[in-house]
């Protein structure tokens, strides 16, 4: 690393921009990376049916089909995969497993995203939502949430990499 300086700075994440040298050539050249903290996504299985959130997306300007999910604050992943299924679905788990650690975009953004797989629900509450989100909870059979992907109406890249390590992980609960 030759120099790095702070691009732009928000409550999200942080630009840096770094000057670097390749590995490959030794020439110099400017690089831009998100820094942010580690996010969490859950797929809530609930007799056989996935609770999947419906919201709008401001970077896309669209509704998008995903699990629950978000940031990791001050907390372990596993702790934020419980909150953030309790706040968006109302919804507390009997069991959480992780099904994988995966980085999802290493060319710019220097955080992880860990996958859980959330068992034995029970409805505590109603969503309890932050300023600014609106969510719709959803709740699907697992053949028409694969349906959903393969046809297109689930394209949200991360959703579709957390349901290929339930696939990889859980192959018995496909049917």
């Amino acid at each position: 690393m030759l120099w790095v300086r702070e691009g732009f700075s928000s409550p999200l994440f942080r630009v840096k921009v770094k000057g670097a040298l390749s590995p490959r050539t030794g020439k110099s050249a400017e690089f831009f990376t998100i820094e942010t903290r580690d996010w969490v996504g859950i797929i809530p299985l609930l007799e056989g049916d996935v609770l999947m959130v419906r919201q709008f997306r401001h970077g896309s300007e669209e509704f998008t089909l995903e699990i629950p999910g978000g940031l990791v604050d001050e907390e372990r992943p596993e702790e934020a995969a419980r909150r953030e299924l309790r706040e968006e679905t109302g919804f507390e788990a009997e069991s959480v497993e992780l099904l994988g650690v995966l980085k999802p975009q290493p060319a710019i953004f220097n955080n992880r995203f860990h996958v859980f797989l959330a068992t034995g629900l029970r409805k505590v509450g109603e969503p309890a939502l932050e300023d600014g989100e609106d969510l719709e909870v959803i709740r699907l059979p697992l053949k028409q949430v694969f349906r959903e992907m393969v046809e297109g109406r689930i394209d949200h890249a991360l959703v579709l990499a957390a349901f290929k390590l339930f696939e990889l992980r859980h192959p018995e609960l496909l049917g």
